[in-house]
């Protein structure tokens, strides 16, 4: 039987090329353990899953930490957005995502079903896109998420393209594993597999250009599936697929009303496909450059091999899907050398391939920390550095979202002084009287923010201090966008003070506002501004640098 980790598999010295780099290897292992278990586990159960000493998981967590990889909370290792870089690159290289994913989302919005995309990998398949729907049966497939091919829509299309040598792998992998243990994204099979039935399935795609699921994954589930090909070779691309639940449509139903509209929009997929590459941006250089230094800060504790190799991952992206090795190197700043005994590493690993001397990521890259963080939310990203940004100034701190005239608390840290901002998230305040609403407000546009003003008028007084008068808080808004941060001092409540910063999403829009409030008596407005707001700022920053990178091909949810 396979191991229920398929981490467990990269540890082991079997087949392992003289010129791997071993602590990369132990690095990604432990990446790959952390996915599986959720993005969370103690230190002792990676050591126990991986087999490596308990000094090696310490020394590779404090690497990934120090590369923001991996949070050290107590006894915990915790994945942390950050990590979605390493996808990003393969999602950016293969352009897939960028060009096809507006149309996916077009076609779920018109079905009023879950549309995706999904690539093949090996004997399984990946998802790289997801146009979910809102409902309480909702589906639970995440990017990144690997599914054997042998239950899946998309995976019959894949198939039709497969010699001797893949059919030889897919029926290895069935004998050894009959009852997908390794592929944690699906629920155990709960139908005893039938001879011949994938073959047969395979056959009827080929021959029909179309794929279904009926119920293949678990009870209930139906999708239909379409290949979407390059124009260039012809050959699968992606599959597209729309997915369902036999409450809504039965499989012969999702043939006969929805493979029309899904081979419509899979052929402007295809066409979008023509659209030729362009480089976007300089390649980069000297990307791995900053781990001297944290070697020598660090000592033993920082696997300098190890941050070196993650660093080769990112040195793909859109505009640079094969790389040459020289092009490596000049992006990563490695010697040659070191740069060749990375991707014969990754090589190994199945997470690079070589090509007439060009190297390209695979789907593998994805699950390298991609899944469980793929549908985090904006709260969730905040809160790790909203509790350093507390502890930092011991105050309470809150992150807060417009929904209509109010605001609305998402996350909270109170701090433990007798005296505190007695807040919980779900609140709702009046946006017009406090520092996290005037930030969200002074970003609109004029039009916008007209609208919203004359929604909130007339202003009621909340204390003898608040600004009630139209033309005046129009007045404030103005400077509060000019300054990038709101004070509000006790408008909203006698003796409370507050400042608040905004925090942007990738397009620069301001999503969300994130503030310190304290008792008048502990801070003067001075002291916020000169002590608290450099402090805010900063937590704002790294919130944002993670919403960046987490948000570049998922939807990030404000609540």
């Amino acid at each position: 039987m396979p191991p229920a980790n398929p981490a467990l598999d990269t540890v082991s010295d079997a087949g392992v090329p003289d010129e791997a780099v071993t602590p990369l290897i132990r690095g990604v292992a432990v990446l790959r353990t952390l996915t599986e278990a959720g993005g969370t586990l103690s230190l002792s159960a990676l050591e126990r899953t991986t087999g490596l000493a308990r000094s090696t998981v310490d020394r590779i967590t404090s690497t990934l930490a120090r590369m923001g990889y991996v949070r050290l909370d107590g006894r915990d290792a915790i994945l942390t957005p950050r990590v979605m870089e390493l996808g990003n690159a393969y999602l950016a290289a293969l352009r897939l995502p960028s060009l096809l994913a507006e149309r996916a989302d077009v076609l779920a919005d018109e079905l009023d079903e879950s549309v995706s995309l999904a690539v093949a990998d090996r004997d399984g398949i990946r998802f790289i896109h997801q146009a979910t729907r809102r409902r309480a049966m909702s589906l639970s497939f995440r990017i990144g998420d690997l599914l054997p091919t042998e239950r899946t829509a998309p995976g019959a299309l894949f198939a039709t393209e497969w010699r001797e040598p893949e059919w030889r792998a897919w029926r290895t992998r069935r004998a050894a594993d009959p009852e997908d243990s390794g592929f944690a994204a699906v629920p155990p099979r709960q139908v005893a597999y039938m001879e011949g039935d994938f073959e047969r399935r395979v056959r009827a795609a080929a021959e029909g250009g179309w794929a279904l699921d009926d119920q293949l994954i678990e009870p209930g589930l139906v999708a239909v599936s379409v290949p979407v090909r390059d124009p260039r070779t012809g050959r699968i691309a992606c599959a597209a697929s729309v997915v369902s639940h036999t409450s809504r449509h039965t499989a012969a139903d999702l043939r006969e009303t929805l493979l029309p509209r899904l081979r419509e929009a899979v052929r402007g997929m295809q066409n979008d496909l023509r659209t030729p590459v362009r480089a976007t941006a300089p390649p980069p250089s000297g990307l791995a450059t900053w781990t001297g230094a944290s070697k020598q800060e660090l000592g033993r504790g920082f696997v300098e091999s190890l941050a070196r190799g993650l660093t080769v991952l990112t040195a793909f992206g859109e505009g640079r899907a094969a790389l040459t090795l020289t092009e490596v190197a000049q992006a990563t700043g490695l010697a040659r050398a070191t740069a060749r005994r990375a991707l014969i590493t990754y090589e190994h690993l199945g997470l690079v391939r070589a090509r007439d001397r060009v190297f390209e990521l695979t789907p593998r890259v994805l699950g390298l920390g991609f899944p469980p963080l793929s549908r985090t939310s904006l709260p969730e990203i905040a809160l790790p550095h909203m509790t350093e940004l507390s502890e930092r100034v011991h105050e309470s701190t809150s992150l807060s979202v417009l929904s209509g005239r109010d605001i609305q608390y998402t996350a909270r840290v109170a701090t433990g002084r007798v005296m505190s901002v007695n807040i919980t998230v779900g609140t709702r305040l009046p946006a017009y009287a406090a520092s996290m609403g005037r930030v969200m407000l002074a970003d609109l546009t004029g039009p916008e923010r007209e609208r919203e003003l004359r929604a909130l008028a007339p202003l009621r007084p909340l204390t003898r201090h608040t600004v009630t008068d139209l033309a005046a808080l129009r007045h404030v808004l103005d400077e509060v966008r000019a300054q990038g941060y709101a004070l509000v001092d006790e408008e909203l409540e006698d003796g409370l003070r507050s400042i608040a910063v905004p925090v942007r999403d990738r397009t620069g829009r301001v999503v969300a506002a994130l503030n310190v409030a304290m008792h008048a008596a502990r801070h003067t407005v001075e002291e916020c501004v000169r002590d608290i707001l450099p402090e805010l700022r900063a937590a704002a920053d790294r919130i944002e640098g993670d919403l960046r990178v987490a948000g570049r091909f998922t939807g990030v949810a404000v609540v």
